[in-house]
């Protein structure tokens, strides 16, 4: 076993532990892959050998790693692929690790739907299921030719690869940058409205900053509001170009804020996270001629200088704009 699956519990820590959470796996292994909003991959397959440890003992030492640390839990799933490991991590529960023996992935899956397979989307399920073919392993012992003509060869073919357990999957490395995350929680529940733009103004420069410290720019702009009863809503929206302008962005977040039409609603936390990121020296920047414009994006550069030398608290999110 050598791939492991990890889902935190970022109930309470929230969303922007995520990258520290992912540095914490760069421990062991550079070969880790982020799965927003709550997961990633991680090839410990060079981890074991170095530690002289198993997945499973090394997972152990994660999971405790991410308690004493950010007071975070997680669930964990083993396997020699990410193919399995992800499906192993469905039958995990926080605190355990779910292990697919590296011999053991045909067992594993064989009493399973086939529409648990990743790739078997509901029509496929049901085509398969008409024919008898149910269960993965079902799938698995039918003829790759039968499997073929039903739903297509090269369809059929890596269908049948995965029912028998083989997983040519990979773990893709440096995905940690992927999206970025800034989270804002109230001491108690937050009816006051301007208080609740007041926190995404907050979160929009620290994700801007960050996009600017690591030259990325980003498409795609998520909120997920969480309220008291612990229920969220998740609204995202792409913008007309990648930014790294913190402007932008809080324009942004007021306006898929406002668009949910929130009025009482009782707000525990207010999450950002900017997706679909590029390096900034491929994005190209529409020029507007608007003084203002060019005005707020000098003033954050003298923002930004400032932090680098002060440290992030020595800009007050909005104050130089002001």
């Amino acid at each position: 076993m050598t791939i492991l699956c990890v889902r935190f519990d970022l109930s309470a820590a929230g969303a922007a532990v995520l990258p520290e959470l992912l540095g914490l796996l760069e421990e062991f292994t550079p070969v880790v892959e982020a799965l927003p909003p709550d997961g990633a991959l991680a090839d410990l397959r060079g981890a074991e050998r170095y530690f002289g440890r198993g997945a499973v003992e090394l997972a152990s030492v994660i999971r405790v790693r991410a308690l004493a640390r950010y007071g975070v839990d997680c669930a964990m799933g083993a396997g020699p692929g990410p193919m399995l490991a992800r499906m192993a991590l469905r039958d995990a529960r926080p605190g355990v690790t779910r292990a697919v023996p590296r011999e053991g992935g045909r067992d594993f899956l064989a009493a399973k739907p086939v529409g648990a397979l990743p790739g078997v989307g509901a029509a496929t399920a049901r085509t398969l299921c008409e024919y008898g073919l149910d269960t993965l392993g079902r799938l698995a012992d039918a003829p790759l030719s039968t499997v073929q003509r039903l739903v297509g060869a090269r369809t059929g073919r890596d269908l049948h690869e995965k029912a028998n357990g083989v997983d040519r999957g990979r773990v893709v490395p440096n995905a940690v940058a992927a999206s970025l995350a800034a989270e804002r929680t109230f001491d108690r529940d937050e009816l006051d409205p301007v208080r609740h733009r007041r926190a995404l103004l907050s979160a929009t420069e620290e994700l801007g900053t960050r996009l600017r410290a690591v030259e990325k720019v980003c498409r795609v702009l998520t909120l997920t509001v969480r309220y008291a009863d612990r229920s969220s809503t998740v609204r995202s929206r792409t913008l007309r170009e990648p930014t790294a302008h913190s402007s932008a962005l809080t324009a942004t977040a007021y306006g898929l804020y406002e668009a949910l039409g929130l009025q009482r609603a009782r707000v525990r936390a207010l999450a950002l996270r900017a997706e679909s990121l590029t390096p900034a020296e491929h994005a190209s920047h529409q020029l507007t001629f608007d003084p203002a414009d060019e005005k707020t994006r000098r003033v954050e550069q003298a923002a930004d200088r400032i932090r680098a030398k002060f440290g992030p608290g020595a800009v007050i999110p909005g104050a130089l704009a002001a």
